[in-house]
């Protein structure tokens, strides 16, 4: 059993950064990959970010690439998302979230383990 714990969100202007993370308990996490999702107010869930178990392999959405990068460190249990150049269409909670296997995938419905979500505000 894995328990996620989102954090680092909070209040910056366009073009700023932030960097969040997802800490997780359980000693099978560095086995698992990891992605970052959002939703935004009256918006579907949407992928971000990915990373495998060992960090080697990692995909992004369009919307986000060349300004968030995905990294993990498996002796802390962390996963990380950079985000840089943060745009106020970035506005959202972002969820980390786990998956009992070393393969990324793209959709919330193959990831079984979700963090509670921490709010990024982008103001314009």
């Amino acid at each position: 059993q894995v328990q996620l714990v989102d954090s680092g969100g909070g209040l910056v202007q366009a073009g700023g950064s932030l960097r969040l993370s997802c800490a997780a308990s359980g000693r099978t996490f560095s086995t698992y990959a990891v992605a970052w999702f959002r939703q935004a107010p009256g918006k579907e869930r949407e992928f971000v970010a990915t990373i495998n178990w060992n960090g080697d392999t990692t995909y992004y959405a369009n919307s986000v690439k060349g300004r968030f990068t995905i990294s993990r460190d498996n002796a802390k249990n962390t996963v990380f998302l950079q985000m840089n150049s943060l745009k106020p269409e970035d506005t959202a909670v972002y969820y980390c979230a786990a998956r009992s296997s070393r393969l990324t995938r793209y959709s919330a419905r193959d990831y079984g383990y979700w963090g509670q979500g921490t709010q990024v505000t982008v103001s314009s």
